[in-house]
């Protein structure tokens, strides 16, 4: 689905908003969501481990790219501090890009925004270590594990 060089990307956009807070952000692909996408990334939430996050500061994008379908969402950490529209116009940042068949480009536009308000409420703290990977999780790999 992506190339080496929009993988390192994505990876990189992770990294780099990654370095301005202590929040977590991950991508989950999927080929086929038949359900409602936000359901399905609550369940893949949960499947990672997001929520064992140490400030309850994880957000997750989720994205079936043959049903064109994703969702974003983030733990209950963040969810009570951003505005209540933050998630809904992220997603229309990322659709654009999408419409254009920019999935990478939508990607990291999401985590880019996704990061500058984890960077907000949720500062770097002294010992800060990466507690997720980077890489994305593809999800037929990991129902097959």
């Amino acid at each position: 689905l992506f190339s080496e060089t929009e993988q390192d990307k994505i990876a990189q956009a992770i990294e780099d908003a990654e370095k301005a807070t202590s929040g977590e952000i991950r991508i989950a692909i999927d080929k086929h969501c038949e359900s409602d996408p936000y359901q399905k990334a609550i369940d893949y939430f949960y499947k990672l481990d997001m929520d064992q996050t140490a400030q309850r500061n994880g957000v997750l994008i989720y994205l079936a790219h043959a049903d064109h379908k994703f969702a974003i969402i983030g733990d209950s950490g963040i969810n009570k501090v951003i505005p209540k529209d933050f998630w809904d116009t992220t997603k229309v940042a990322m659709t654009a890009h999408f419409a254009k068949g920019n999935l990478a480009d939508g990607i990291v536009a999401g985590v880019s925004l996704a990061g500058e308000q984890l960077a907000l409420y949720f500062p770097p703290q002294h010992g800060d270590i990466n507690e997720l990977p980077n890489d994305i999780v593809y999800v037929d790999d990991l129902e097959r594990k």
